[in-house]
């Protein structure tokens, strides 16, 4: 949801941008490197010591990089399919840092296993909802479903949480209650986007595999009646020769 409309908002606003990095010469694969590069050392760097309000500020800043290199692919007229895997690879491993940050946190410092699980539920069921329509899109099905927790609602709701518990380190009471709200938010939103998924390519799959055996039925009819026609010459000759 937020994918189909923030996208192309922001898109509109880092054109410029975009444009400059162009014209000194970066090239959009670097920028899909170094803001992935960025991110991870946001989250691993900073989450897990509990500073979740300056590793927001790092991850925002290096998050919109996953915008940037696409808007300079298509003004130099230089996308290409391996452009799109690296950005698609890089992206799951952003991903898996931001929620690994907070597993780590609460495996040390935080002290909190049940929030440790859900963060790796967060990491794992993340990867697995991107693969789900990946896989199902290689196969020729069109997958067409988003799903309530798509990548961006995941990265918003749980940066937004982390960035405001974060100011518990200013002096702001309660505020840290945040983060674990959102993790069992991103967990349950995911869970449901994975089963709302799989239910789709399940019944994309099945009416797929309908039409191709009415098709086949369909082309193999004339050829069957033919065949069917030419056993009965043939019998009716045999029972004459006897």
């Amino acid at each position: 949801m937020l994918n189909k409309y923030a996208r192309a908002f922001f898109t509109r606003v880092l054109t410029p941008f975009a444009a400059l990095l162009l014209r000194l010469g970066v090239s959009p694969d670097a920028v899909t490197l170094v803001g992935t590069a960025g991110v991870m050392a946001g989250a691993l760097v900073f989450f897990p010591m509990g500073e979740f309000f300056w590793g927001t500020i790092v991850i925002t800043i290096f998050v919109f990089s996953d915008l940037v290199d696409g808007n300079m692919a298509r003004q130099a007229g230089i996308s290409s399919r391996w452009g799109a895997f690296l950005d698609s690879t890089l992206d799951r491993v952003a991903d898996g840092a931001i929620f690994a940050g907070f597993a780590l946190w609460y495996a040390g410092s935080g002290d909190d296993n049940i929030l440790c699980a859900v963060a790796i539920f967060c990491l794992a069921s993340g990867q697995v909802v991107s693969y789900t329509k990946a896989r199902g899109e290689s196969i020729g099905l069109p997958v067409a479903v988003n799903g309530l927790v798509e990548r961006a609602e995941r990265l918003v709701i749980s940066l937004v949480a982390a960035g405001l518990a974060g100011l518990h380190t200013f002096g702001v009471p309660g505020i840290d209650i945040l983060l674990p709200i959102a993790l069992w938010i991103v967990a349950g939103g995911s869970l449901v986007t994975l089963i709302q998924r799989v239910v789709t390519v399940r019944r994309e799959s099945a009416d797929a595999d309908a039409a191709e055996a009415a098709v086949g039925q369909a082309a193999a009819g004339p050829s069957a009646a033919g065949s069917a026609g030419q056993v009965g010459q043939v019998g009716q000759g045999s029972e004459g020769d006897r």
